[in-house]
């Protein structure tokens, strides 16, 4: 008799025992993609850095910092979701409009012109928006998504330059006085402070992003994004993983619209514009879709070149640019950090030749 349960009770440890031991691999591999490099608290340094190594640029790293967390915000819905939208710049236009309409009913004072109430507010909406229209997105395949997300912009543009009276329509809203970031910081002619600011607040967000993408929440967004219908066979469920990563990112690009409101001290119909939509899909895909860090280094690229070109080539700077994204999205795979990834893996079997 004791043999029999002895037997019985083997193959239940052994079973134990190889959960277990998946159980502390898994583990391990969170821990170890959590864990920061050294290349990525670099460029957070240096981010950091040239704010006061060129005051006089700042500006223009603020332009970068806001279109680096619209960058960020789609590549949480495109990268990761697998959720393919032409009109993710809804949620950053009414982000702006929002904050812009909290500091000019602020007025510089009090609780209403504090970016940082501007920003959760901004935020808070975008989300509740962006719940809702998932459900209408997630109805269909990739081509009714990526169609109602563009009927959805449609919408909320046209939407915008009827209320004039409240958003100012083709004119703009007037009257953007946001206050002192926590009462302390004001935004200064230069533009350092601004920069500052968008900085610690898209730093702040990535940090957010990156443990939700390696946790056991990512994982499954990938699982999805790989085969939605295994996915669901094995216990995910799946409207409501995207539901939620929909969510977050309408919530991050309402937020970065509010920053660009909040930065310049105006609000115009631009900000719902389709290019918003259009530019932000290029520069994910630019900087590497499903990366995080591709947002970043993406927006920057595009920024840069985008001014350098303008500078050059007034009259053929578009050319020039989309042939640039063409020769990189036909021949270099997975954007910038694909290329970087590939020349690190030459060099790496280079060395071990």
């Amino acid at each position: 008799m004791s043999n029999a349960v002895a037997s019985k009770s083997a193959p239940e440890n052994s079973a134990a025992a190889v959960t277990s031991a998946r159980t502390d691999q898994a583990m391990a591999w969170f821990a170890g993609r959590v864990r920061w490099s050294w290349p990525e608290i670099a460029l957070w340094v240096a981010a950091l850095a040239i704010a006061f190594l060129f005051p006089s640029r700042a500006l223009l790293f603020n332009e970068i910092a806001i279109l680096a967390l619209f960058a960020l915000s789609l590549d949480l819905v495109l990268g990761y979701a697998g959720i393919v939208s032409l009109g993710h710049g809804a949620f950053f236009g009414l982000g702006a409009y929002v904050a812009g309409l909290l500091a000019k009913a602020g007025a510089g004072a009090g609780l209403l012109s504090d970016p940082t109430f501007g920003l959760l507010i901004a935020g808070l909406i975008c989300a509740i928006v962006g719940y809702i229209t998932s459900f209408l997105v997630l109805r269909g395949a990739d081509l009714t998504r990526l169609m109602v997300t563009l009927g959805v912009a449609l919408i909320f543009s046209e939407l915008a330059n009827r209320m004039a009276w409240l958003t100012g329509g083709a004119d703009g809203l007037q009257g953007v006085m946001p206050g002192k970031i926590l009462g302390l910081f004001e935004f200064d002619l230069f533009g350092r402070n601004a920069y500052l600011y968008s900085l610690t607040v898209l730093f702040l967000l990535f940090i957010v992003a990156r443990k939700v993408i390696h946790s056991p929440f990512g994982v499954s967004l990938r699982a999805i994004k790989g085969n939605a219908l295994r996915a669901g066979a094995i216990g995910i469920n799946v409207n409501r993983r995207l539901n939620g990563a929909y969510t977050m990112g309408a919530a991050y690009a309402g937020v970065a619209g509010a920053l660009l409101a909040q930065t310049t001290a105006f609000v115009s119909l631009d900000v719902l514009d389709f290019h918003r939509s259009a530019d932000v899909m290029l520069i994910v895909i630019f900087g590497g879709v499903g990366t995080l860090y591709g947002a970043i280094v993406g927006a920057a690229a595009f920024k840069v070149l985008y001014d350098l070109l303008a500078a050059a080539t007034p009259q053929y700077w578009q050319f020039w640019l989309g042939l640039v994204l063409v020769v990189l999205v036909l021949f270099v795979r997975g954007g910038i950090l694909g290329l970087l990834s590939n020349v690190q893996a030459r060099l790496r079997s280079g060395g071990a030749k």
